[in-house]
């Protein structure tokens, strides 16, 4: 029990970690922006979603691959898959249906911390 466990958050930390590892290594090798590299990954769980790759990523790692950003695209084109078996309208809508809830969080806390905090610009 407790070394199925340990064996979980190895696996999510393992997964996760290479993503992040990609991530850094086009940071510091690249001159890609990282707004670009935000797009990039999305794109790319979005893409590997379409192939059903993502869907092998996500049972053996959970939440190492779905709190990234390419989480995020995998998610946008399960919804639209499984909203394209009912109608074409459901194929446009579903990514958005199915993460809005992580998108209504985003919006709600932002807000939040936005009236709790004040931002300043940096001193140079």
């Amino acid at each position: 029990m407790v070394l199925e466990i340990i064996l979980t958050f190895l696996k999510a930390f393992a997964v996760g970690g290479a993503i992040c590892l990609i991530a850094q290594l086009l940071i510091n090798y690249t001159k890609i922006t990282s707004g670009k590299i935000l797009v990039i990954f999305l794109l790319s769980g979005l893409v590997l979603q379409a192939f059903g790759v993502y869907q092998f990523i996500v049972d053996f790692a959970g939440a190492g691959a779905t709190v990234p950003i390419s989480g995020f695209g995998y998610l946008l084109a399960k919804g639209a898959m499984e909203g394209a078996k009912e109608s074409l309208f459901k194929a446009i809508t579903g990514g958005i249906t199915a993460a809005g809830m992580g998108i209504t969080a985003a919006i709600v806390f932002g807000y939040i911390f936005a009236v709790i905090f004040h931002s300043r610009s940096k001193k140079n």
